[in-house]
């Protein structure tokens, strides 16, 4: 039986149709931005910015509820994809499948300067992951090769980088894809504001690192934070650049039983 769970708040631009382009046809979620509450009773905490609204105040009481597959941990789990080593791994073995809280990170692809912005951020956080107990999985679109690249020059530590070069997991998480989400969507323009974090994130950025398979280029990405099997936080990418917050990820980390 699949469950019940409630949308964020969005606003007008990250809820644009324009060129609404998607793998609607191999998603177990609805076409939109998910964020699940959960339970506070964990002592971990991160000392990122302070103040922030949690999920349970971002969820709005009279929105459209969405449905999630009970089962998405298990078909996400058969997954197969690729260390930025080259060894084939699935998706249930990167974190405990059983109590193991992982953030799983989704990038658009190893060429793309937003994702090495994203990938500088989460890098900077892995410290803060780590104390906590939390599994972090950044994964990207291309070949180990591509993945190796963007590993040495940024740098990105290589035990939490893997690749999807066939967007498996894309697919079945029902990530945007498309001209119009990579270019023309209103959320792009978001990375703008960012400008700092790009330039230093992209001082030793190569566009050798772009998959070979020129039509990668057109897949967005997504965040996700699960407990075990359990879903806890799910978020698509509306556009290049559009970013989950990362304050939004701690409070979920921060908030997950441990029990």
């Amino acid at each position: 039986m699949a469950k019940m769970v409630y949308p964020r708040i969005l606003t007008p631009s990250s809820t644009s149709l324009l060129f609404p382009y998607t793998h609607f046809q191999k998603s177990l979620f609805c076409p939109q931005s998910l964020a699940i509450s959960t339970k506070p009773i964990s002592k971990a905490r991160f000392s990122g910015k302070p103040g922030g609204p949690s999920l349970m105040t971002r969820a709005s009481s009279t929105a459209t509820a969405a449905v999630v597959s009970d089962d998405i941990a298990d078909i996400l789990g058969e997954v197969g994809i690729f260390t930025a080593a080259g060894e084939p791994v699935k998706f249930k073995d990167l974190w405990d499948q059983q109590d193991g809280v992982a953030v799983v990170a989704l990038l658009r692809h190893f060429g793309c300067f937003c994702c090495w912005e994203l990938a500088a951020t989460l890098k900077e956080s892995k410290e803060k992951f780590d104390l906590a107990g939390v599994k972090l999985i950044a994964v990207g679109v291309g070949t180990p090769d591509k993945a190796q690249l963007l590993a040495e020059r940024l740098p990105f530590p290589l035990d939490s980088l893997y690749c999807d070069p066939d967007r498996k997991a894309y697919d079945v998480l029902g990530l945007y894809y498309g001209i119009g989400r990579t270019f023309f969507n209103p959320a792009s323009v978001k990375v703008f504001s960012r400008f700092d974090e790009l330039k230093k994130a992209m001082k030793n950025y190569t566009i050798k690192a772009t998959p070979d398979d020129r039509s990668s280029v057109l897949q967005q990405g997504g965040m996700f934070v699960f407990k075990g099997k359990q879903l806890l936080y799910a978020r698509k990418d509306e556009g290049t650049g559009d970013h989950a917050p990362l304050d939004d990820i701690f409070n979920v980390c921060c908030n997950v039983s441990t029990a």
